[in-house]
């Protein structure tokens, strides 16, 4: 997969869509008396089951609009980190709903990309590390109950 970095756009260059986007899935009610603002995202994320895939498929832009713009594995892998939380959270009912209204996956993602549009060295450096962490506590969450299992059995048999 051969991308010519030199093609990539000025960080005034990201599509007013992508901030629009972003203004309804995450910000676009301001919920009255509160100045707190929730969007599409958190709304449809109510309805059991097709709420959180509709809200996930539509946020996959922003990974799309990262990957033509040449933005580093690491950083997309980051995006795609902040939807599978805003997704997996967002499923579970009630919590779901009320992280859905907090974390704001789409605002965090349209963030990486201008951080990376503006310094992809560092921004780059900083996603990579952040993706180890998330790999390496993956690793551990897997390994655990894997081992705890072992044990148990080994316990039990002897």
């Amino acid at each position: 997969m051969d991308r010519d970095f030199s093609r990539r756009a000025r960080p005034d260059d990201i599509p007013e869509w992508a901030e629009r986007l972003v203004l309804f899935m995450d910000d676009g009610y301001v919920i009255p008396g509160t100045g707190f603002r929730v969007g599409f995202d958190a709304i449809v994320g109510l309805v059991p089951g097709i709420g959180d895939f509709v809200t996930t498929a539509i946020s996959l832009s922003l990974v799309w609009l990262a990957h033509q713009r040449g933005a580093s594995h690491s950083v997309i892998a980051r995006m795609l980190v902040n939807l599978g939380i805003d997704a997996m959270v967002g499923a579970v009912p009630v919590v779901g709903d009320v992280f859905d209204v907090a974390y704001k996956a789409n605002r965090r993602n349209l963030e990486l990309l201008q951080r990376y549009d503006k310094a992809p060295k560092e921004a780059r450096r900083k996603d990579a590390a952040f993706v180890a962490m998330v790999v390496a506590g993956i690793i551990v969450l897997l390994t655990v109950p894997i081992t705890l299992a072992i044990l148990i059995v080994k316990f039990v048999t002897d």
